[in-house]
């Protein structure tokens, strides 16, 4: 026992550098808050968040085009109020076509 207590003192006393180096890298890459892998995960979610920013920056272009076309154009005020809100002039019929499935009711009839 004593023998073999000495023999992993003496591997670990030569190759104490190396150890000390293996177990700071480990904790730094996996264990540590500011680890590797953490900072991976805040990049994936800055590359996510900088998408999203893109996305409501062509929406906000969009609706200020729009805004600015319906400032402009009363025409274009009418068109909106048709396609969204189904209003009509006197002399118009509305049809609304919808791709959603009506459930059909059924009822069970039994005969004695």
């Amino acid at each position: 026992m004593n023998r073999r207590l000495n023999a992993i003192w003496s591997l670990a006393a030569h190759y104490k550098y190396l150890i000390v180096i293996v177990v700071g890298v480990a904790i730094v890459g996996f264990l540590d808050e500011n680890s590797f892998r953490k900072r991976m995960e805040l990049e994936l979610q800055i590359d996510d968040l900088k998408s999203e920013i893109d996305k409501y920056t062509r929406q906000y272009e969009a609706d200020t085009r729009q805004l600015k076309d319906l400032r402009r154009n009363p025409k274009h005020i009418e068109k909106i109020a048709r396609e969204r809100y189904f209003m009509k002039a006197d002399d118009e019929d509305i049809y609304v076509l919808s791709d959603e499935e009506v459930p059909v009711e059924t009822k069970d009839e039994t005969t004695e």
